[in-house]
Formats: structure tokens, sequence, C-alpha cells
């Protein structure tokens, strides 16, 4: 993803060997892979090599900028200005401007989205983990405690609901990894596809506009990769994650702080509890032989254990992928500790807008009616004081990929072959 600073240490199970020191390049691999090399200028320039000699990462000093190129032929462009506000651009997805802020002496960030043509904002909470500077989402809403309870708890009748997005190219495509529940006992289940649906979707739609290449489906006429198992427990997460934002609602509706870590993954890395994460964003990892594999929208991997000491990344059992050259089930990951919280922080996001999706369509479709008192929403008290959107969002990221191609024409220029 966007984050990441500084060196890469050893990974917390000690399975992976722990790599040589590297330049902070942001959106890679977490480590170097087997065979790799980086080579590195006296400017402070960058450039790390795959094993079959293709550059994957490229580091510009003098515009501090960071590009990956993936295995699935995407690329990924980071950039950190002085000010501490970040351009992150990817061709085919949500592209973002962060601006920093300060509330109550606490770091806060929003970013500005850009995608498909719409622009939307999130807010974030900075919090130090192991560290490493993570940014963990904070609702810009909350809800009335009446509507977590309803979207938390059984309803009493299971709903059948038709989504209407059976004869879409990315479900016709993705059909053979995904299905949709046939009845939904709480909203939990019906949120749980929502952001499967989401993910997938997204992952489909920047395969057509970015040239990706992920190989055909697998031709399979048997139950779909996804299995019940791993959907129950990604459900179980997301009633989790309501549970908690129905605690931060009552924290803000007491004009009390929230607390970062106990929203975000420090609390899940370390309460002893089962947690899976659903992959947000494209993204390269290292596998137990040192061997870098690709995760996409809509894999799901399984929590191992926590960091040890002062590790920053974390190893996860790949629980569901979507073959090809993706990372295969039942491999084990390393994914830095930044990369984890923004997948955390897409399941939340992704969770919010299906909240308000819910809100607008209860009583319909088989919906049940929610409380009278879900229609009450009440601001964040850290997003009046927040920069506004960032009204340029769109030029500032074609910048960005516009300048990505002639710094790595200057950075391979300048890094000793």
């Amino acid at each position: 993803m966007n984050g990441g600073a500084g060196l890469r240490p050893g990974l917390a199970s000690g399975r992976i060997p722990a790599a040589k020191p590297q330049v902070p390049i942001h959106g890679g691999a977490s480590y170097m892979t087997r065979n790799s090399r980086e080579m590195t200028s006296h400017s402070g320039d960058a450039i790390r090599m795959r094993p079959n000699g293709r550059p994957s990462d490229f580091h510009d000093a003098r515009r501090n900028m960071d590009i990956h190129h993936g295995l699935n032929g995407g690329s990924r462009v980071f950039v950190e200005h002085s000010d501490h506000s970040r351009v992150v651009y990817e061709r085919g997805r949500p592209g973002f401007v962060q601006r920093p802020y300060n509330f109550r002496g606490h770091d806060f960030a929003r970013r500005t989205y850009y995608y498909q043509g719409r622009s939307y904002s999130h807010f974030y909470h900075g919090y130090a983990y192991h560290g490493v500077f993570i940014n963990v989402y904070a609702p810009s809403v909350f809800y009335h405690p009446a509507y977590y309870g309803w979207a938390y708890n059984p309803w009493a009748v299971p709903v059948h609901y038709g989504w209407g997005w059976y004869g879409s190219p990315w479900y016709r495509h993705y059909g053979y990894y995904f299905a949709p529940y046939s009845v939904y006992p709480s909203a939990a289940f019906w949120l749980t596809d929502f952001m499967l649906a989401a993910a997938l979707q997204q992952s489909y739609d920047a395969q057509m506009a970015a040239g990706e290449a992920y190989g055909p489906p697998p031709d399979s006429g048997g139950a779909p990769e996804l299995t019940p198992e791993v959907k129950q427990q990604i459900a179980d997460e997301v009633r989790n994650q309501l549970a908690l934002e129905n605690q931060e609602a009552q924290q803000n509706a007491q004009q009390q702080d929230i607390n970062p870590g106990s929203s975000g993954i420090d609390r899940m890395l370390n309460d002893g509890e089962t947690h899976v994460f659903v992959v947000g964003a494209t993204l390269d990892v290292v596998d137990a032989d040192q061997s870098e594999c690709s995760l996409s929208e809509g894999d799901v991997l399984g929590l191992q254990s926590p960091p040890i000491g002062d590790a920053r990344a974390v190893d996860l059992l790949v629980l569901a992928s979507k073959g090809g050259q993706e990372c295969p089930r039942q491999d084990i990951v390393s994914v830095s500790l930044d990369d984890l919280q923004e997948m955390q922080n897409h399941m939340r996001e992704t969770i919010d807008q299906g909240l308000q999706e819910l809100q607008a369509k209860q009583g319909q479709g088989g919906i049940p009616q929610a409380p009278p008192a879900a229609a009450q929403q009440t601001t964040a008290v850290y997003a009046p004081i927040a920069p506004p959107p960032d009204p340029n969002v769109s030029a500032e990221l074609q910048q960005q990929a516009s300048q990505a191609g002639l710094a790595e024409a200057e950075v391979t220029a300048s890094v000793p072959q």
C-alpha cells in the first residue's frame, strides 16, 4: 500500500531470514526476495531488481517518490512532500491526496480519493506501532447505538435479497471464486457480501483499466473457492467491527478521544482472538520460501501470531485466493504493519458504505425496517476542523503519474548498474 517507513527488519516468526538493510521504498514487497538485489547511488536513489532481472521498485530521492511495479503488471506511485502530505496514484484503482492536521494534540489526516470520475474523503488517526507510523480509519459520522444493534444482532426473519449484479462482467468472471449467501440472518452477513462484491468488482475494473494480467479464471464447475467456513470468519470479523464502531460512537457522543490503538491492528494483533483480513488493494508479498507472490482485492488472510519484539511485519495464512500467480491457499506470507492496517481500514470503510446503503434500503427488497433512531447521525468531533477536500485531486494524481516515467529514467541513469 502507501505507508511504511525506514528499514525492513527481520520477520516476526523467524521462518524467513532477516533481510539486509534497504532504502525506504514504499509500496513494494515487505522484504527483499530470494536472489533479488538492490542498487543505490550516492544521492540516495535506488533500484530494486527481481531475480528475473526486471526492476520491481524505484526510489527517487529528489522527488521523494517511490514507484512499485507489481507482479500483475500494474504500478503504484507514492510521494511524500515536506509538509507530510502524501499523494498515492495507481492506474485503475482509487488514488488519493492526504493532508495532515492536528486535533487535541493528536495526528489526523484527511484523504481525498479520486476513482472513476468521483472524489470522496475519509479520515485517519495517526498512530505509532512497533516504530511504524500507521493511519487508522476514523469514521466521519456515527450512528445511533440502536442502528448498530440492529446491524449486529440477528434479524427476526432471515432475508432473501436480490443484488442485481448477477449478470455483471465482474461477477461472471469471479463466479468460480465467490457466491453470495442465499439468505441473510443478519446485517453482518449482508455486509460481508457487500464488501466482497465491492472488492471483486474493483479488482475486475482495475484489470480492465490497467491491463493487468492475472490470467483467465480456472475452469471450475464445483463450489466457489471462497468457502462457507472462510465467509463465516469474515462475517464474524464484520460483527467485531460493528461492535467497535458502536463503542467509538458512544465515546464520540461524550466528546472523548478515541484510542487509535484500540481501533486498529494494535488491539487485533494482541487480544488473543482469531482475526481475518480481506485484501482491499493489490499487494506483492513474500512467502516463507522468500519468494514473491501477489494478492488482490477479495483475497482473505488469517492471523497466525502477533509480531514479536519490534518486528514490522506479520505472518498471515492465505485462506482464500483467486489462483493464477496469486499466493496459493495455505501459504504463509509476510505483510507489513502499514499494509495490514490499510486492509483493516478498507474493511471498515466498506462496512460504513454498506451501513449507508442498508439505511437507504431498509424496509425494501426484504430488508427489515431499522429502528427509528437509525436515522440519527452524529459528525465525528475531529471532522469539522479538518482541511477541506482537495479540489485538485484528479490533476495532482495525473501529475504524479506523468512524473513517474521521468523519475524512473533519472534514477536508472544515476544508479550504478
